[in-house]
């Protein structure tokens, strides 16, 4: 079964790093950057305060700071990755704090330009809302697309109403849609971000959301498990009703992403299964292991499962 995977490799899913071994022949970094933007559920256009979960301090790199330049933070980047990664050369701007293409065209354009400028940087990741998006940026991204790799991940989180309602959001889910299809029909690579775990969401329901996505013009998909954040409105409702709340363990979240996955479009490009965020922010109690450990327990799950992504995913459409 091993050499009949239609991604080509011989993981068991469709990974994030042979996918971009075999697009560039070579590792690339992502170089976070934290261009000052906001988001219209924190400005009163469409909310305010946030999600409820959202703390973005959780991510930022130490270099990754909007005081600076975008062109300080990826000089700053590049010298940190060459300490870790020796045999780099490749990078791709990831545009990541808050909603990156929440401001005018023009402002958007000087800052992907001022990360293109860089010889070093082949591309773009620019992490945004569904709702931050129109069809002239689209039209620029598209056209950017032709010329650079570039992905436009979505913050979809959940792909119900009654959740993104719950964590105040400030969309529906019929938006996502909307984004990803426009996207697609543009040809903009599109990934997507799932949170894992959300309060009122049954186990059920949470893996309907991998039939739902499936059908969605994706290119990559991101699984976080639900962590609360200290400093975030979720950090409070959790310390007054902790019973709200279903907090995964480490076996039972893995076997839940192995039946995600088992259903999981195997087109789609999986970027992460699980999310890492310092023990200083994490309020609530962390699984000690760290991200390549919790990569390493997941395949041979699915080793010992004798599964695959996509083993499911025809008796789901």
């Amino acid at each position: 079964m091993d050499n009949n995977f239609p991604w080509g490799h011989q993981r068991r899913f469709n990974s994030y790093t042979e996918y971009f071994r075999q697009h560039f022949g070579e590792r690339v970094q992502k170089l976070a950057i934290d261009a000052g933007f906001t988001c219209p559920n924190r400005d009163n256009t469409v909310g305010k305060g946030g999600c409820t979960y959202c703390n973005n301090d959780a991510f930022n790199p130490s270099y990754c700071q909007p005081g600076k330049t975008v062109s300080r933070q990826i000089q700053e980047g590049i010298e940190f990755h060459k300490q870790r990664y020796k045999r780099v050369n490749q990078y791709l701007a990831y545009f990541q704090a808050y909603s990156n293409t929440y401001a005018p065209l023009k402002n958007l354009v000087k800052l992907y330009e001022e990360a293109l400028s860089f010889p070093e940087v082949i591309g773009l990741v620019i992490g945004t809302r569904p709702d931050c998006v129109n069809e002239e940026i689209l039209d620029y991204l598209g056209e950017l697309g032709k010329k650079v790799y570039l992905v436009v991940e979505y913050g979809i989180e959940s792909c119900y109403d009654k959740t993104l309602k719950r964590i105040n959001r400030g969309h529906d889910f019929a938006k996502t849609v909307w984004a990803l299809e426009e996207s697609a029909k543009r040809s903009i690579l599109t990934g997507g971000h799932l949170i894992l775990g959300l309060p009122g969401e049954s186990r059920d329901e949470i893996l309907k959301e991998a039939d739902i996505l499936s059908r969605l013009p994706l290119h990559s998909v991101k699984f976080h498990q639900l962590q609360i954040i200290k400093g975030t409105l979720m950090a409070k409702e959790f310390m007054q009703h902790p019973e709200n709340f279903h907090l995964y363990g480490l076996d039972e979240y893995l076997e839940l992403v192995c039946e995600i996955v088992e259903r999981l479009n195997p087109a789609f490009v999986v970027e992460r299964i699980a999310g890492e965020v310092s023990p200083s922010l994490n309020l609530n109690t962390s699984w000690g292991i760290r991200y390549d450990g919790i990569l390493r327990l997941f395949e041979k799950m699915l080793e010992d499962r004798q599964s695959f992504q996509g083993k499911y995913y025809r008796s789901t459409l």
